[in-house]
């Protein structure tokens, strides 16, 4: 059975509103090592910054910490259910080139995938078990050596 987005994504999103500033999501982005802040309305998505929008649409443009949200958000967000399965989400970043979803409900925020979540859930179980099956044949392989 197909592995779903909702069994991988995060729900304890850092989260953003118009309100806020490109100084204060600066702030959140590194006080939680993060590089995507969904922007909400209460719990309705309305867009997402990222840390290269940041950059690209404040700072380089030479605007000031003090800048609403407003003037560097990505309003036109790729977005996902939570029951779809990995592999979609996966071929949807792929086709996007993105590496983060928000995964939404009714237009409601519900989590977060990332393509990191997609790799060490999916690939590296696949990798992890490989390894430990070279690991163990090598330890059978040492055993036999001794005995003899």
């Amino acid at each position: 059975m197909a592995r779903l987005v909702k069994e991988l994504m995060s729900t304890d999103c850092v989260t953003a509103t118009l309100l806020d500033n490109v100084y204060e999501l600066a702030v959140l982005m590194k006080d939680h090592n993060i590089g995507f802040v969904p922007i909400v309305d209460g719990k309705k998505l309305i867009g997402v910054v990222t840390d290269r929008d940041l950059v690209v649409r404040g700072y380089a443009e030479k605007h000031s910490g003090s800048t609403a949200v407003a003037e560097v958000i990505t309003k036109d967000v790729v977005t996902i259910d939570a029951k779809t399965t990995v592999d979609e989400a996966g071929k949807l970043m792929a086709s996007h080139q993105i590496r983060r979803l928000p995964v939404v409900e009714n237009g409601n925020l519900v989590g977060i995938v990332a393509i990191g979540d997609l790799a060490v859930r999916e690939v590296f179980v696949d990798e992890a078990g490989d390894a430990l099956s070279s690991i163990s044949q090598e330890m059978h392989n040492e055993q036999q050596t001794i005995v003899h």
